[in-house]
């Protein structure tokens, strides 16, 4: 059994900070500072099972730290360190510091309650839509401030950067145009075959070329050169800003006072309205070749009866209806694409993240267009 004479004897030199149990109360005497702290930890575990129900004195107290205010607490509790702070003749500043320690140490458990799986679904449900809310806000203001941007450079020639806007033209336009054309054949080429064994039944496999043409002059052509520069260009834009903040290159530009949007985003931008229009002239195109070429095949339809049909049966509106799309698709994969670069916060796994979220963001966008504007379209008799 430990006496109170053992328990009161101090440890170490005279500036040590010791606890001297005198009846049922504590007189905490010494330094209790960090530098003392392991001779102080051992002494108030050894005095824990003495310690209930005892009160707190302070006059013999030296210097004080967050340590040495933790040990009292934890020896005698925050509110019993609270308590004897009333009336102590401590100092103002250790008065306060051993307060706020004990009003730190006080706070109870949290204990966290399943969630009834209704109420996580609808928390879940809720937190998503309030991120694509803060995404959609956050692009607004983006598309804003590109815009203004925009409009500030295009009157002020010497101000426009060709070195720029004719590398991204070759990179968006020019690499991108056979994988387009590859593709969009490929696509017209099921189209007809789709065609050809649905209306086959009913006696009506001319009417494939009506099919081929009007599905790719309206929405074929743009569409799959839009989700094809989504996936290829808005990714790289990603990749290229985000490698640009990742390298601290971005701050390098504001640091010599140029405009990052102006430098970076206007040029991807207009290098994007360019090359989409003319992909999507080159997909409409080649998706009614490949149309052609199993009408040729399959349903013995000549290339100069299909072009026939053609003009005869599809009106110019068609066409326009689905190139006026492009340039639309373009400023917002370009965006999205730029703004994902911006938002990378400084790492490899950043800059992997964005670009996905780059990819799904513009690909999301062009097909929520698309169909907007097919009903609206529709609609309008157009």
């Amino acid at each position: 059994m430990v006496k109170d004479s053992d328990l009161s004897r101090p440890l170490g030199g005279h500036q040590e900070g010791y606890a001297e149990l005198s009846g049922r109360t504590f007189r905490f005497s010494g330094d209790w500072v960090l530098s003392n702290f392991s001779d102080l930890n051992r002494q108030v575990e050894s005095l824990t099972l003495q310690a209930s129900g005892c009160a707190a004195e302070f006059s013999g107290l030296g210097r004080l730290d967050t340590a040495g205010a933790s040990l009292m607490v934890k020896l005698l509790g925050p509110e019993t360190i609270l308590g004897a702070l009333q009336g102590s003749p401590l100092p103002r500043e250790q008065n306060a510091l051993l307060r706020a320690v004990a009003e730190s140490m006080d706070q109870p458990e949290q204990t966290v309650k399943p969630l009834n799986p209704v109420v996580a679904a609808l928390a879940d449900t809720g937190q998503k839509v309030a991120a694509v809310g803060r995404l959609s806000w956050l692009l607004a203001g983006f598309i804003g401030e590109t815009l203004a941007t925009l409009f500030h450079v295009l009157p002020r020639p010497h101000r426009w950067r060709f070195t720029s806007f004719v590398a991204a033209v070759h990179d968006t336009g020019l690499n991108a145009l056979p994988i387009v054309a590859l593709l969009t054949f490929l696509v017209g080429a099921v189209v007809a075959f789709l065609g050809a064994t649905v209306l086959e039944n009913f006696g009506a496999t001319i009417y494939t070329v009506n099919l081929v043409a009007f599905s790719f002059l309206r929405e074929f052509g743009v569409l799959l050169a839009a989700i094809l520069l989504a996936g290829r260009t808005a990714s790289a834009f990603t990749a290229q800003i985000g490698a640009m903040k990742v390298n601290q290159e971005l701050d390098a530009i504001r640091t010599l006072g140029l405009n990052p949007v102006e430098l970076l985003v206007v040029p991807r931008v207009l290098a994007m309205m360019l090359s989409l229009p003319i992909l999507t002239f080159i997909g409409m195109i080649s998706g009614m070749v490949g149309g052609a070429v199993v009408c040729a095949l399959a349903l013995d339809i000549p290339p100069s009866q299909f072009m026939a049909i053609v003009e005869r049966d599809i009106a110019l509106k068609h066409f326009l209806v689905g190139l006026g799309k492009a340039p639309v698709f373009a400023f917002l994969i370009a965006v999205i694409g730029c703004l994902e670069g911006f938002k990378v916060s400084g790492s490899a796994q950043s800059v992997g993240e964005h670009t996905t979220s780059s990819v799904v963001q513009s690909i999301f966008m062009v097909i929520l267009l698309d169909s907007i504007a097919a009903l609206f379209f529709m609609e309008m008799g157009w």
